[in-house]
């Protein structure tokens, strides 16, 4: 018997070391075939520097994103790469999404990217690619995002392209591609092969490129807006020269200065990438002349308007009305920055920007169902209010964009103003982090060090308050405090609880009702049907996010795990004995004060000495 127990525990440790040797090795083939990509792009010392080929682990590096220890996604856009793409690559099974787009890689697409076989989404664009499209994309049966457009490919389009079943977006534009054009590739959502020398009649008559317009008239109103921006251009030329000569003549000798808004002016210092540039026009017809009854909101460089454009297309018009302030044009410097670095679907993407000597203006999606602010306290009558199910997924896709800002962007991106109001509600009720306005690039070379506190009261952590220090845990704790907001409906500051003499901060308050265990006094009245486990499980969440020292507080990818009902358990524990110590801290301070002030203003006359 003793034998058997013996043989057995051997046996299990056998097994115990085979499965840590297969993460081991795992980890290890994936880390040196993407040290290897890093290699193959002639990545400077100051690119993807935690990249480290020691580090067995790859999962932490940056722009890396696993699936247990799986590599499941690697994007490394518009970073200015100028080497060739890796063969290696192609040992990544687990790969899903791989983005390259926007740098300026040469050479061939590997054949051994054929053996990416959970691959979804491919976008090698705007690169100097050269040579044919390898047939062993036909392999990539998931494929349904394939980006090789603006590159120099030759050749024809592999017919196998054809076989992958699920292809949504195939965009081939802008190469030097000859021959016909496979017929089925056709019946893709969306399709571009213009700019090449391909044959897009084939057996049948096709667009080379997919348009919502009906094929056969499409041409139409492309030559009419050519022909209409021709127009517009020159009859602007001739207004500007018009009025140069009225205001030289009837201002001679005046020395103020005349600001003209000229089609085409551009601001050298902001490098605009694939962002559109609008008019002043454009936006001054959309928002109505930006009237007040237009406005959305309004933030801390500027309102936010309504716009329509002519076609209907809805937008949302950010206008800085401070941008001659250092913060104002900075502001405008950074969303534009940092826009083409943050693409996820929780983040609010830019659409494009308007600048003239004297306004900065930035369009977004209007997003039609506001923001999570308004859904929980501006309701109009009516209105349905967040259901449980929406605050959940609220929470978890802030969480996430959040985390992409972190964790996956070079350099990492601090919001600085997590807040309900600052998340935004797309036509499903997903969560959009919106209002970068606020925003702060930290490279992780240099300091955290801010000179200005930007930023909400209540929402504000408090070494950030005191010490002008930022970091990820500034917003994760804004975070908490918008989980708060998520349950209980109520801002962060509230001063009509004073009038039941209860705290005036939503976290303190919160907090008090946790200890009593008076869980459903927390819950918004608005809701009628939760889960109150769950309530439990977001409120436990929100207080970890939410301690004094920013060390005890999760990092925001800790937090989407917590949230997936990963690892909540342990570091709840945690934070109920730290909070007892807190709590015993607190009121023995507060005795010792009472006590002073006893002594100090309670003390019974005494005769120092007799008359003399």
């Amino acid at each position: 018997m003793k034998m058997m127990l013996v043989r057995m525990g051997e046996l299990y440790l056998t097994i115990l070391l085979l499965a840590c040797f297969h993460n081991f090795a795992l980890s290890d083939y994936q880390g040196d075939a993407l040290f290897s990509l890093r290699r193959a792009l002639n990545a400077t010392e100051n690119q993807l520097t935690d990249w480290n080929p020691n580090q067995v682990n790859p999962c932490t590096w940056t722009s890396v994103i696993c699936n247990g220890n799986n590599v499941i996604s690697v994007s490394l856009s518009a970073m200015g790469f100028t080497g060739t793409l890796s063969p290696k690559i192609g040992v990544l099974q687990s790969l899903s999404t791989l983005i390259l787009q926007g740098n300026h890689i040469t050479g061939e697409i590997p054949k051994d990217f054929g053996n990416l076989t959970n691959l979804v989404s491919l976008d090698l664009g705007n690169n100097s690619l050269t040579g044919h499209i390898p047939s062993s994309l036909g392999n990539l049966q998931k494929l349904q995002f394939l980006t090789l457009s603006h590159n120099r490919l030759t050749g024809t389009i592999p017919e196998s392209l054809s076989s992958i079943p699920s292809l949504i977006s195939l965009l081939l534009d802008s190469n030097d591609l000859t021959g016909p054009i496979p017929e089925q590739l056709f019946q893709a959502s969306k399709f571009n092969f213009s700019g090449n020398k391909l044959d897009c009649s084939g057996k049948f008559l096709h667009a080379c490129a997919s348009d919502s317009s009906n094929s056969g008239s499409s041409n139409k109103p492309k030559v009419g807006l050519i022909v209409g921006i021709i127009a517009g251009f020159t009859v602007a030329l001739l207004l500007v020269g018009v009025l140069f000569f009225l205001c030289k003549g009837r201002y001679k000798g005046y020395k103020r200065e005349e600001f003209v808004d000229v089609a085409g002016e551009v601001d050298r210092r902001i490098a605009f990438g694939q962002l559109k540039r609008f008019l002043w026009r454009e936006l001054q017809h959309a928002t109505d002349n930006f009237s007040e009854k237009n406005v959305l909101g309004q933030g801390g460089f500027g309102k936010v308007y309504k716009g329509v454009f002519a076609d209907g297309t809805k937008v949302a018009v950010k206008r800085l009305t401070d941008y001659e302030s250092p913060g104002g044009d900075a502001a405008f410097q950074r969303e534009v920055e940092m826009i083409s670095v943050a693409v996820h679907r929780n983040l609010l993407r830019l659409i494009g920007f308007c600048t003239t000597q004297t306004e900065r203006l930035l369009v977004y999606p209007f997003m039609q169902n506001l923001s999570v602010a308004y859904r929980l306290r501006e309701l109009k009558p009516g209105e349905a209010a967040l259901d449980w199910p929406t605050r959940k997924r609220v929470a978890l896709g802030t969480a996430r964009g959040l985390e992409y800002l972190h964790e996956h962007c070079n350099p990492k991106i601090i919001h600085r103003d997590v807040k309900a109001a600052n998340v935004l509600l797309d036509e499903d009720f997903e969560a959009v982090v919106g209002d970068f306005g606020l925003a702060k690039l930290v490279d992780v070379r240099k300091t955290n060090v801010t000179t200005q506190v930007r930023g909400t009261m209540g929402h504000i952590a408090p070494e950030y308050l005191s010490t002008g220090k930022s970091s990820e845990r500034t917003d994760v704790f804004g975070y908490g405090i918008m989980l708060l907001e998520l349950v209980t409906g109520q801002r962060a500051i509230d001063f009509s609880r004073l009038e039941e003499e209860d705290d005036v901060l939503l976290l303190d308050h919160v907090k008090k009702l946790e200890r009593e265990k008076r869980l459903n006094a927390i819950v918004d009245r608005n809701l009628s049907n939760y889960n109150i486990q769950e309530v439990e499980m977001m409120i436990q969440v929100a207080l970890l996010c939410t301690q004094p020292c920013s060390d005890d507080r999760p990092a925001m990818s800790q937090v989407v795990r917590m949230l997936e009902g990963e690892g909540l358990a342990e570091r709840w524990e945690e934070w109920q004995h730290l909070e007892v110590t807190r709590r015993q801290e607190y009121e023995r301070l507060q005795r010792r004060f009472e006590w002073g002030e006893d002594s100090i203003h309670r003390q019974d006359a005494i005769e120092l000495s007799g008359g003399r």
